[in-house]
């Protein structure tokens, strides 16, 4: 097959490509270029579309004999992963731009223009497995090692790309293996630390990054009775769940600590309670993808963060709009609008959604 390997810089990507050679495929390698300021180098590695992270694809497909080519799909992700990210901060949701990125880059861009090119799959050193059913329905599954798994920012693909794409680090024991392995090949990325944090926000300041394009907004923190507590420069620099950086001043009556329950862009306010208020019932969410067509009905586990536990339950969907109720409320706490739901059998990725809401527990409504 001609396989088009996505090169970012690191060792997973590397590694990725030259399983794809070995396995006697005829592999181009291309490195995406996403950010508009590649001129500025990072400290380490928080990203993966720096320049020094061009320089070491480069590199990579140096030593493993294949063409190299760097694709500018910079205003495509600004418009795009970008754009939504800041827009979903700014409607009071909490987005997760590397399922966005997954979804309007990797797995749209980037494949459309390989097929155009005659390619018949994109080779990319993503942690998960495909696994092929006798009918030839290909299936998306967690990977081997489940520190590394990345099913979750991966379900938002869909069968039709899941199809023309190819993971080979999904039976990797552990990432050390996969290091090992780099260093056995000769590749300098070898002992290249791993990117985190959203690859955009170079200093890893969100809040800053959200400020400089929304500007000031202020507005009031209250509690779930409405009673002002404190003030804040801007809703949008808040997320379900967070306790740090309320600036509230003065603790709850009983002394413990506060958390953000809800964000409300059109109140431009902030509402804060305690821990219990983050358990949550059940989630409603939209915009759906399935890996085959759900029942009605059905048991599964819900998985709300990319490195958070999948928990049992039972969704519902009807009329495009999937309903999930866990099997034990509270299993999940403090679920935003804006994450993306997945949902497991075992190891098998079922489908994706978007939250729009969700039911604590504790009071038994959202807010």
């Amino acid at each position: 097959m001609r396989v088009l390997a996505a090169l970012s810089g690191g060792v997973d990507s590397a590694v990725a490509a030259a399983r794809a050679v070995d396995a006697g495929h005829d592999v181009v390698g291309v490195h995406m270029a996403l950010s508009r300021t590649r001129e500025q180098f990072r400290t380490g590695s928080r990203g993966c579309c720096s320049i020094e992270d061009a320089g070491d694809a480069r590199r990579a497909a140096d030593v493993l004999g294949i063409p190299y080519y760097v694709w500018d799909l910079s205003e495509r992700f600004e418009e795009t992963v970008v754009a939504d990210f800041v827009a979903e901060y700014e409607a009071g949701r909490t987005p997760n731009p590397c399922v966005r990125c997954n979804e309007h880059i990797k797995f749209a861009t980037l494949l459309d223009k390989a097929v155009a090119l005659g390619f018949d799959a994109v080779c990319t050193g993503h942690y998960a497995r495909i696994e092929t059913r006798a009918d030839g329905t290909r299936e998306l599954h967690r990977a081997h090692d489940p520190a590394k798994d990345q099913s979750y920012v991966l379900a938002v693909m869909g069968p039709e790309r899941l199809a023309r794409s190819m993971f080979p680090l999904g039976d990797v024991a552990s990432k050390e293996q996969t290091r090992a392995e780099a260093a056995a090949r000769g590749l300098s990325v070898s002992a290249k630390p791993d990117s985190y944090d959203i690859c955009f926000v170079a200093d890893g300041d969100t809040q800053g990054f959200l400020r400089a394009r929304l500007g000031s907004q202020p507005g009031e923190i209250v509690d779930a009775s409405g009673a002002v507590l404190g003030q804040h420069d801007g809703a949008y620099a808040f997320t379900v769940g967070q306790r740090k950086g309320l600036s509230i001043g003065r603790p709850a009556p009983d002394g413990r600590p506060r958390y953000v329950l809800s964000v409300e862009p059109v109140q431009n306010r902030v509402v804060v309670g305690s821990a219990e208020d983050l358990a949550v019932h059940s989630v409603v969410a939209d915009r759906a993808v399935w890996f085959a067509g759900p029942e009605a009905q059905f048991a599964c586990a819900v998985q709300v963060r990319a490195h958070g536990a999948a928990v049992p339950a039972h969704a519902t969907v009807r009329d495009g709009v999937v309903e999930v109720v866990l099997d034990s409320p509270g299993d999940l706490r403090g679920v935003a609008p804006g994450q993306s739901a997945v949902l497991y059998d075992g190891t098998r990725v079922l489908g994706q959604a978007t939250v729009t809401a969700a039911q604590r527990a504790a009071i038994g409504a959202a807010r």
